[in-house]
């Protein structure tokens, strides 16, 4: 049996918060070259930002990354993390997720879309019509 699409939920340290948070992370073949990162607020409610998949893939041997979101792989304390930072115009946040887990996030994500096979699973059609009708919107 084949899937289209991986979720996992990770528990991930606020930087200078002693409680963790969850992050659920997804990816669907639908869109081949983002991973969803929503991070659980106190509210129950999800904020979501789309991130590269290459970002997601390179930043467990280095740090990547420009502008709204940075990531790094670290030590922290024995432990080995990927720190991620996100900036808007409120602020920023600095979460630290586990690498191994990350990793195996990634290897899921490559199961269901090789690397290279990107743009063979994309609806090129599709996208174009999303991008004009929002433009006459």
């Amino acid at each position: 049996m084949t899937t289209d699409s991986v979720q996992q939920d990770m528990f991930t340290v606020l930087h200078g918060q002693p409680a963790p948070v969850v992050t659920r992370w997804t990816y669907t073949a639908s869109d081949p070259f983002a991973i969803s990162l929503a991070v659980a607020t106190r509210n129950d409610r999800w904020i979501e930002w789309l991130v590269a998949r290459d970002l997601v893939i390179d930043s467990i041997t280095g740090p990547v990354g420009e502008g709204d979101i940075r990531m790094s792989p670290h030590e922290v304390q024995g432990y080995d993390i990927v720190e991620i930072e996100i900036r808007s115009v409120d602020g920023r946040a600095v979460l630290e997720v586990d690498r191994d887990l990350l990793r195996h996030f990634i290897e899921s994500t490559i199961d269901i879309v090789a690397l290279g096979d990107e743009i063979n699973r994309m609806d090129l059609d599709d996208e174009i019509a999303k991008i004009t009708q929002s433009c006459a919107e």
